[in-house]
């Protein structure tokens, strides 16, 4: 099973020794802390706010952890998990229809796991030509490849320039 990524707002008592009492057991779970932010400004009840982003391996070491934190008198205000996504961005030019770039959305969606997809679509230029930006987050480094794949046989298959974004 892949691992999960957690993002937690966590509320401990404002004596010394609690932020490491409750990041602490992210370790011993085997988990891998990404963030943290310790807002000393953010009080409730005589608690500090913590925010910790971290990845670990399954739900059943999510699960252990709860219990320790409620052993350890954290207090879990927020908890979730978090998906990584990969950026997709394209510029296209050339002579596109709404109905041409809605179909070649469509085929890009049918085959890969997108997860938002904004786009931008211009008048005509005085070219004669039309844009269109395409900002699309994926699931997996695997489907960013082979979406840049699609979109690469499908601008050849009507002679649209499409230039690529640099995302991250």
């Amino acid at each position: 099973m892949d691992k999960i990524r957690v993002n937690a707002d966590l509320y401990v008592k404002d004596v010394p020794g609690q932020l490491v009492a409750a990041l602490e057991p992210i370790s011993v779970m085997e988990g891998n802390i990404v963030g943290v932010v310790h807002h000393r400004d953010q009080i409730m009840n005589d608690r500090i706010g913590i925010n910790v982003t971290f990845d670990l391996a399954d739900s059943e070491r999510l699960d252990r952890l709860l219990s320790v934190w409620k052993e350890r008198d954290v207090h879990i205000s927020r908890i979730g998990s978090v998906v990584e996504t990969f950026p997709l961005d394209y510029l296209l030019i050339g002579d596109i229809s709404p109905s041409w770039l809605e179909t070649m959305l469509d085929r890009i969606r049918d085959s890969l796991g997108i997860e938002s997809l904004d786009i931008r679509y211009s008048a005509v230029t005085n070219t004669g030509n039309r844009t269109a930006l395409i900002k699309a987050k994926l699931t997996n480094k695997e489907n960013l490849r082979k979406a840049e794949q699609l979109i690469n046989e499908i601008v050849k298959e009507r002679d649209i320039l499409a230039v690529r974004g640099l995302g991250k």
